[in-house]
């Protein structure tokens, strides 16, 4: 009886053992990370822009020329590599770079710096980089900080539709980079391959608002029009037109834009077609002069 009693309980115990060793290594402690990761994000024009980074602190050390020394490739953060990516080509120090994720390793200097964009995304920091794998370099002057910066951060500064400022600062310093975009072409590319009234419509629209790619926006409209005549898209066209001054074919396209919002089985709002009415007078009495 004894000897059955023992063959039962060692089965027993071992299978707890395996259950305890197994609850035990399921259980991940999760700790903070004394560089903690972050990512920044930005939109310009119809591009995004993204840095993915870690931010050691300065914890009272000296920064440049010792924790980071000078002359030597820096992963410009900590742990992990740290990316930036690109949904679309860029400009950067005037040569064109490809859309997609680049290595973002710099070289501090006393002087100008290196900034490199490394086609080795997935590096761990800077142990295995390779300047073969480069798909571009740029230099970039250093400059003091508005204010001492505890934790390294990435930002995006002066946004416009066509360009962004990278800002890297840290410690008491700051080092910043542009980035362009051709928003034009990108938005003439886009309106090229629609297949829906919206599409141009919207691309030519942008260019009157802004002034910009005007002859291809009178291309987009004709597009636009000929897959849906609507109010939208003809009062654009009667936009343009009255832009180049030609008042009397911004009447005629004003005013078959009037007739097709009112007959609109969701026409605009009130409001905007009062406004169309009162621009048409106004382009009836500049066409008659």
């Amino acid at each position: 009886m004894k000897n059955l009693t023992l063959r039962s309980a060692v089965p027993a115990a071992a299978l707890l053992a395996l259950a305890l060793a197994a609850a035990a290594s399921a259980q991940q402690l999760d700790l903070p990370r004394p560089s903690p990761n972050a990512t920044v994000t930005q939109t310009v024009g119809v591009t995004e822009m993204s840095i993915h980074y870690s931010r050691p602190g300065v914890k009272g050390r000296t920064i440049w020329g010792a924790l980071v020394p000078y002359g030597e490739v820096w992963r410009t953060g900590a742990n992990e590599n740290t990316t930036i990516t690109f949904s679309t080509p860029v400009t950067i120090g005037g040569t064109e770079l490809a859309a997609g994720t680049y290595g973002l390793q710099t070289i501090p200097a006393e002087g100008p710096w290196t900034v490199i964009f490394s086609k080795d995304a997935e590096l761990w920091g800077a142990f295995n980089y390779k300047p073969e794998h480069d798909a571009l370099r740029i230099q970039a002057a250093p400059r003091p900080a508005a204010a001492p910066v505890e934790r390294m951060r990435f930002s995006f500064e002066n946004v416009t539709d066509n360009s962004a400022e990278v800002l890297l600062a840290w410690e008491k310093l700051e080092v910043p980079f542009t980035v362009e975009v051709d928003t034009p072409k990108l938005v003439a590319a886009a309106a090229a391959n629609a297949i829906r009234w919206q599409t141009p419509y919207a691309a030519a629209n942008w260019c009157i608002q802004n002034d910009t790619c005007l002859d291809q926006a009178a291309s987009w409209l004709e597009a636009s029009i000929a897959l849906s005549p609507g109010f939208s898209n003809q009062r654009a066209k009667a936009l343009l037109l009255a832009k180049n001054d030609d008042y009397k074919g911004a009447v005629t396209w004003g005013e078959k834009a009037l007739a097709a919002g009112k007959a609109a089985a969701q026409p605009p709002q009130p409001q905007a077609l009062a406004d169309l009415e009162k621009l048409i007078t106004e382009w009836k009495g500049k066409a008659g002069k």
